[in-house]
């Protein structure tokens, strides 16, 4: 059962990291606009993002954790973000959500 559980966080997290971050661009360039990021950050963090989820997929062990252990760090910057700007539930919750994930992903393949 728990191999099953990290197999499907496996999957989920790289699907959703690409949602948000392909086909839903224009929200996430109005969102680190609001926050006054540069461009730059912006543009960083959606390589490391999409590039550490496409690890999780078809990496080895080791890239599997590399990928989930910076995935923890940036939503936890992600997280502390959206509470600075105090943003509620619906801004902060996919964050720890995704800490959540990425933490047990990082945990089971350890």
């Amino acid at each position: 059962m728990d191999y099953l559980l990290l197999d499907f966080f496996k999957i989920l997290v790289p699907i959703s990291i690409f949602y948000v971050w392909v086909p839903r661009q224009d929200n996430i360039r109005r969102e680190f606009e609001s926050y006054n990021y540069p461009d730059w950050l912006r543009d960083l963090t959606g390589i490391f993002k999409l590039t550490f989820a496409v690890m999780l997929i078809a990496g080895s062990n080791e890239m599997v954790l590399l990928a989930s252990g910076g995935l923890v760090l940036m939503m936890i910057a992600a997280f502390a973000t959206h509470m600075k700007v105090k943003n509620g539930p619906k801004w902060f919750m996919p964050s720890l959500t995704q800490i959540a994930m990425n933490a047990y992903i990082f945990y089971m393949t350890y």
